[in-house]
């Protein structure tokens, strides 16, 4: 199959609209390499880009994302690690100031873990993934507690960003640095039918609208 032509299409308009406006910072980040301040861990799903809900221009933000935006505790084994290795980068070479656990509604990962859906394939790559999940899992309680299917997943997927950070804390240069009051750890949670953004509170273990209690009232509040 060829290459996508709605890829081609996309590219020619940022070719001919974007980059004129933007070449300046794209020499600069070549010349000048990437400086970013925030590194975001988000979920592969294709409805939740961090760029397009952040707004952000090139450089702005260094990105991993995997199925269910999750981080791994901190191992040191013959493994390959991704997403420790992004976390490696981020802080120890790009020296970021905040890490964003960014994950969202309607996430087929948590659903797959919820369900413990069968294997796609014989490897079951992402059912082992999903096993991560377990302590998000133990943190929502049990699905019989919750009135419907989809309260239980909203809960799971909120847990699931909690469970990241806390995971986060066990890479022994991220809790450093977090000690040192030199890195930031958020967690924020996308409502992909309404673009809602709330973030974590640590404080109150809780999510709350990002941009104010006025602003959520905006949304319509379907659930997740």
């Amino acid at each position: 199959m060829p290459f996508p032509e709605r890829l081609i299409q996309g590219y020619r308009t940022f070719a001919e609209d974007r980059l004129p406006v933007e070449q300046a910072r794209y020499q600069e980040l070549a010349d000048d390499g990437q400086h970013p301040e925030v590194m975001v861990i988000g979920c592969c799903d294709s409805r939740v880009s961090p760029s397009v809900i952040f707004d952000t221009r090139p450089g702005e933000l260094f990105t991993v994302r995997n199925v269910a935006n999750i981080v791994p505790p901190y191992t040191v084994d013959e493994g390959h690690h991704g997403v420790s290795a992004a976390v490696e980068f981020a802080v120890q070479a790009l020296q970021v100031q905040h890490i964003v656990v960014l994950g969202h509604g309607r996430c087929g990962g948590v659903r797959a873990f919820a369900e413990s859906s069968p294997p796609l394939a014989a490897s079951d790559f992402i059912g082992k993934w999903v096993e991560l999940l377990k302590p998000a899992a133990a943190a929502a309680g049990p699905r019989s507690q919750y009135a419907t299917m989809a309260d239980y997943l909203s809960a799971l997927e909120h847990q699931s960003v909690v469970a990241s950070i806390d995971n986060l804390m066990t890479f022994p240069y991220v809790r450093d640095r977090v000690q040192r009051g030199d890195l930031a750890i958020h967690g924020a949670y996308f409502k992909v039918a309404t673009g809602l953004l709330t973030v974590y509170d640590p404080a109150t273990r809780t999510f709350a609208s990002a941009a104010g209690a006025a602003h959520a009232r905006k949304f319509s509040q379907p659930r997740f």
